[in-house]
C-alpha cells in the first residue's frame, strides 16, 4: 500500500505557477518609437512658422544682439516698401502705430531689414523718423558675414 510520496500524480503543480507568471516589464519601444516621429515632425515644421516678409538682408561682421522677447520689426524691401511686423504700411502710419504698440513696451528696441536692394536714402528716411520721433532703441538687421 503506497498512499504516501505521491511522485507525479495530483499533488500540488509547484512548477505551473512560476512558469505562467504575469509580465511585469513596460515595453517603451513603442513609445520611444512615437516619441522620435513627434520630434521629427516638430523640427521639420518649427522653421515654416516664422512670418515675415522674404528680402535679401547685407552682410555684416558685426556681432549679434542679445534678444529677451519677440522684438518688434520694420522691414523694407527692396521696392522700397515699409512692413510692421507683416502687414504693409505707409510711412505716415508708422509711427502712430509704434507708438501704440509701445505703451506696454518701452524697453524693447526695434528691428529694422532693409532689403540689400533698397536705396540707402529710404532705410535712412525710416530710421530718422524713429529716432526723430523719441524711439532710440532702432538696430539694423544684417546677415553674419560669409
Amino acid at each position: 500500500m503506497q498512499m504516501h510520496g505521491n511522485k507525479g500524480g495530483s499533488g500540488h503543480r509547484t512548477g505551473f505557477s512560476k512558469r505562467h507568471q504575469q509580465m511585469s516589464e513596460i515595453n517603451v519601444t513603442p513609445f520611444v518609437d512615437v516619441m522620435l516621429v513627434l520630434l521629427v515632425v516638430f523640427m521639420v515644421t518649427a522653421p515654416l512658422l516664422t512670418v515675415g516678409v522674404p528680402i535679401d538682408l547685407p552682410n555684416s561682421q558685426a556681432n549679434n544682439l542679445p534678444e529677451n522677447n519677440t522684438p518688434l520689426s520694420i522691414t523694407i524691401d527692396g521696392e522700397g516698401k515699409i512692413y510692421l511686423q507683416d502687414e504693409e504700411v505707409r510711412l505716415e502710419q508708422l509711427v502712430p502705430r509704434i507708438t501704440v504698440i509701445f505703451e506696454n513696451r518701452k524697453e524693447d528696441r526695434i528691428y529694422v531689414h532693409g532689403d540689400e536692394g533698397v536705396s540707402y536714402g529710404r532705410v535712412m528716411e525710416v530710421m530718422g523718423l524713429l529716432n526723430g520721433n523719441g524711439f532710440s532703441r532702432v538696430a539694423m538687421v544684417t546677415d553674419p558675414a560669409r
